[in-house]
């Protein structure tokens, strides 16, 4: 199924006369111009975005498809790459052998910190680059091809849709990576990751490198937030015993070191990344996708972080709410209920 066919077969099946389009036209011109944070520009071709690039979509688990703005404009997924691939490698090694690898705790360290554990010598969780390195050297495959081929066949079973890499970017990031490149080596000096690091590194890189765009962010999220099973295509992502593990790992460590207050005023489990996007899981409900290229001190964008706020705000999506919503969701989206509160 191609792009477009997904498109349309999500769109037959949106509810057109749903308030929640229009509830989502109009925070999405409240923040439209907003101007706050810098569009990264570590390497030359993240800096080439558009600040003005914006785009929400929201992926009901009833495959329900509500988009608004920039959904078409492709970009590189980044870190958010880091959460799926971690559920690959879970369903390569299950959750005990990859939890010799990868802990799970949350850290106040910045996302690109060289830093171990003390006492077992592993990468502190999946969502930190070098625990993103062990994570990629976990996924299973005879060479770097095929290796490769099954992420991306992976997020294809997300999305519904094949992705393409950006070299440019792929390139850049390997020339400048040798941060990175450091990490992997204090993790092999350790017995965190195998003997194919620099195999394991342009993996990484490549991974990171693959360009999504908005609508991927919502149905990647949608699918989450479904058991794993993507909701428009009906086919499974992800084996239902590992969705607790991702969703879990992104709540407490999806956001760098803004996770604390994340889960304090959104309370979503979310994944970020510096070239823009956010994927956030309402589970059991639905999944938003956000790309907007400016970004705060923490490397997040500016207004995913506003658009998400109000989303759990609103609808009570936060997972520990216990107050009855502003609005509640299923009538919103079905069009029932009481017109007034529309």
């Amino acid at each position: 199924m191609n792009t477009g066919d997904l498109h349309s077969l999500a769109s037959s099946i949106t509810a057109v006369a749903s308030p929640f389009r229009n509830y989502l036209s109009d925070v999405y011109e409240k923040y439209r111009l907003l101007d706050d944070g810098v569009v990264a520009d570590y390497i030359p071709e993240l800096a080439l975005a558009k600040p003005e690039w914006f785009g929400i979509c929201v992926v009901t688990k009833n495959g329900q498809v509500f988009d608004v703005g920039e959904c078409d404009q492709l970009f590189t997924i980044q870190s958010i790459s880091k959460a799926f691939v971690y559920g690959l490698a879970l369903e390569d090694h299950g959750r005990e052998y990859v939890n010799t690898k990868v802990s799970v705790e949350p850290t106040g360290e910045a996302f690109n910190a060289i830093v171990l554990d003390e006492k077992t010598n592993r990468p502190y969780n999946p969502m930190v680059n070098a625990g993103a390195i062990a994570t990629s050297d976990l996924i299973k495959g005879k060479g770097a091809t095929e290796r490769l081929k099954r992420i991306l066949d992976m997020f294809k079973r997300y999305t519904g849709r094949a992705h393409d890499i950006n070299v440019p970017v792929f390139l850049s990031e390997k020339a400048t990576g040798n941060r990175n490149r450091a990490m992997a080596y204090l993790m092999l000096n350790f017995g965190m990751v195998s003997e194919r690091v620099e195999e394991t590194l342009d993996l990484y890189f490549q991974q990171c490198s693959i360009l999504v765009n908005a609508r991927d962010l919502g149905m990647m999220a949608g699918t989450l937030a479904n058991g794993g099973i993507n909701p428009v295509t009906g086919e499974r992502a992800i084996d239902e015993r590992y969705v607790q593990d991702v969703i879990s790992v992104m709540l407490t460590c999806g956001m760098y070191d803004y996770s604390g207050e994340w889960v304090y005023r959104v309370g979503m489990p979310a994944k970020s990344g510096v070239g823009g996007g956010i994927t956030a899981v309402a589970p059991g409900k639905l999944g938003i996708g956000t790309f907007s290229p400016p970004l705060d001190s923490k490397g997040n964008s500016v207004r995913g972080i506003k658009i998400c706020e109000e989303l759990a705000k609103d609808f009570g999506l936060h997972l520990f709410n216990v107050a009855k919503p502003d609005r509640v969701l299923e009538d919103w989206i079905a069009g029932t209920g009481d017109a007034d509160t529309w």
